[in-house]
């Protein structure tokens, strides 16, 4: 027969578990104060960071959630201090497109690229730290389709999150013309892809 001690929890025998044991909140199974929820959207806290901080603390205020949140960051940014993140656009340089129609074109893909970002934590983190950094952005000059379509698979390979634009056809290029492909990452690894390629 199993000893008393075994069959009491841990908790009643006087044992205390490490906070790294613990597990953590579980978001899906928990709802946050919308009005905590609220005031954090308001000090521009990414919403998805807002409820977990939320739930982190419990839910006892907003002060304390924001604390936690802005701690976190902190810690973050020290550790990440080095770490510098933007966005490229390389250009399918043999579609010849005139400036005006490069300028749409550049513009479609980082709004559909920022946009994408939206949909994973990780990546809508990152974009988020892009923006707050200063956005930086850059103009490439890439040879043809095929070339576009070759660092596209190169940045996936890295886990980099990238767009590449189809023209409607409806000016200058044919339907369907891959005209500006979008990369999103830490400056290092981008340049891993698009180092080489020449400023448009």
């Amino acid at each position: 027969m199993a000893s008393l001690a075994m069959r009491i929890p841990a908790v009643q025998r006087g044992e205390v578990m490490e906070s790294s044991e613990q597990c953590p909140p579980d978001s899906a199974q928990q709802e946050v104060n919308p009005v905590f929820l609220q005031q954090l959207r308001e000090l521009d806290i990414p919403e998805e960071a807002a409820r977990q901080a939320l739930l982190h603390t419990r839910n006892v205020s907003a002060e304390e959630a924001a604390m936690y949140y802005f701690n976190k960051l902190e810690n973050e940014e020290e550790g990440d201090e080095d770490m510098m993140f933007k966005m490229v656009f390389v250009v399918n340089m043999e579609l010849s497109m005139g400036v005006g129609k490069v300028a749409a074109q550049v513009g479609h893909a980082a709004v559909a690229l920022y946009q994408a970002m939206q949909e994973k934590n990780t990546w809508r983190e990152m974009a988020w730290k892009w923006d707050h950094a200063g956005a930086k952005k850059v103009v490439l000059q890439g040879t043809n389709m095929a070339h576009l379509l070759e660092l596209q698979a190169l940045a996936m390979s890295l886990s980099l999150p990238t767009k590449l634009i189809q023209d409607a056809g409806l000016t200058q290029v044919e339907p369907g013309s891959s005209t500006v492909l979008a990369i999103m990452g830490d400056e290092e690894m981008v340049n891993n892809v698009t180092g080489s390629l020449k400023l448009l």
